[in-house]
């Protein structure tokens, strides 16, 4: 397991040292991250279409990182993605993710969010990149209470137009060399894991179709988020380390009262102030041999950014485990005798 790792999307902003690739990476490094995740859709990082289409811009960035003290570990197109399939409910919301010149236009929206995925890929291939993180978009999320009933085949035929965007944007993807790692988040048609398992289905078991293992939307869910690691460890190709905690009371629960993060009963922390056991995550992860980044998702309801960060590159260092590569008890082994264990299974 490499890092620790940090995603810049939260900490982006109009100062010093959080309006540039090259000063926001030198931070992350002053602070002990060792690598970056970059959010694609923010101009202060990178532009997409040109990082797509220019070898020797990916080798620029590449560079500017380098230098910095950090390396890219994934680029990322959440609000891309989410962008590739949006019931019209969520149109107004949704068009705020897109330029202006898509707004009030779902067709020409998807479209640019078809394309940016697409430049996506070459992108990552362009910077030596092997994963890729995003969100799936949703069809199906305002069904997610079945009341009123769902129409026999709606969820089928939900997973199989979500499958029917994606595929093409996966073989891109193939092309390139590149999984695309999606966030299992509320609000996306892809939110645990049975959804995962719909979806990879639906799209035929596409081989670059793999898991963002974020262990704070499956605390607000009430999934087993230690389990969920010995059943999907196979699709675990990237991990966010963000923390959060659910408190319910006799007032409001898992859906939160429509309140604000402050008052909601579950709520996102900064590391080691929620409930997550990130001791068993790490160890579970390294027993599978998960070989990839711990990246650090920022997203605290009551801490400081800057605090958030500072606290969390020494967290993630400490809980990376480096596997043994002898057994504890190696010391009283009697070396490998076939005589002897047929002997000591009674068979001499």
């Amino acid at each position: 397991m490499k890092g620790p790792a940090i995603f810049l999307a939260q900490f982006m902003g109009d100062e010093e040292p959080f309006n540039n690739l090259k000063s926001i990476c030198e931070w992350a490094a002053g602070l002990g991250y060792k690598g970056v995740q970059i959010p694609t859709w923010d101009p202060r990082c990178v532009d997409l279409e040109k990082l797509a289409n220019s070898k020797t811009y990916a080798d620029e960035i590449k560079g500017t990182c380098n230098e910095a003290g950090v390396q890219i570990t994934e680029l990322s197109t959440h609000l891309q993605g989410q962008l590739i399939a949006v019931h019209p409910a969520y149109d107004k919301l949704f068009d705020g993710f897109a330029p202006e010149e898509v707004h009030n236009n779902p067709k020409a929206r998807t479209e640019w969010a078809i394309n940016q995925m697409k430049f996506a890929a070459k992108a990552s291939k362009n910077l030596g990149i092997t994963e890729h993180a995003s969100f799936s978009g949703a069809l199906l999320w305002h069904t997610v209470f079945p009341w009123p009933q769902r129409p026999v085949g709606l969820v089928e035929s939900g997973f199989e137009e979500l499958a029917n965007r994606w595929v093409p944007i996966l073989d891109v993807f193939d092309e390139n060399g590149v999984d695309v790692c999606y966030e299992l988040h509320p609000v996306e048609d892809l939110h645990d894991g049975v959804t995962f398992e719909k979806f990879l289905e639906a799209t035929d078991n596409h081989p670059r179709a793999k898991i963002l293992y974020d262990p704070s939307h499956f605390v607000l869910q009430l999934l087993d988020y230690v389990e969920f690691i010995d059943i999907y460890h196979e699709h675990i190709n990237m991990f966010h380390v963000k923390d959060a905690e659910l408190n319910t009371n006799g007032r409001s629960g898992v859906y939160g009262g429509y309140q604000g993060w402050v008052d909601r009963p579950g709520r996102f922390r900064s590391l080691g102030d929620g409930d997550v056991d990130f001791s068993a995550i790490f160890s579970k992860l390294t027993q599978y041999d998960f070989e990839g980044w711990p990246v650090l998702e920022w997203e605290c309801c009551l801490k400081h950014p800057e605090q958030g960060a500072a606290e969390g590159a020494p967290f993630i260092a400490d809980h990376i485990i480096r596997k043994t590569e002898k057994a504890f008890d190696d010391f009283a082994g009697a070396g490998t005798d076939e005589d002897l264990n047929r002997k000591v299974l009674g068979l001499d």
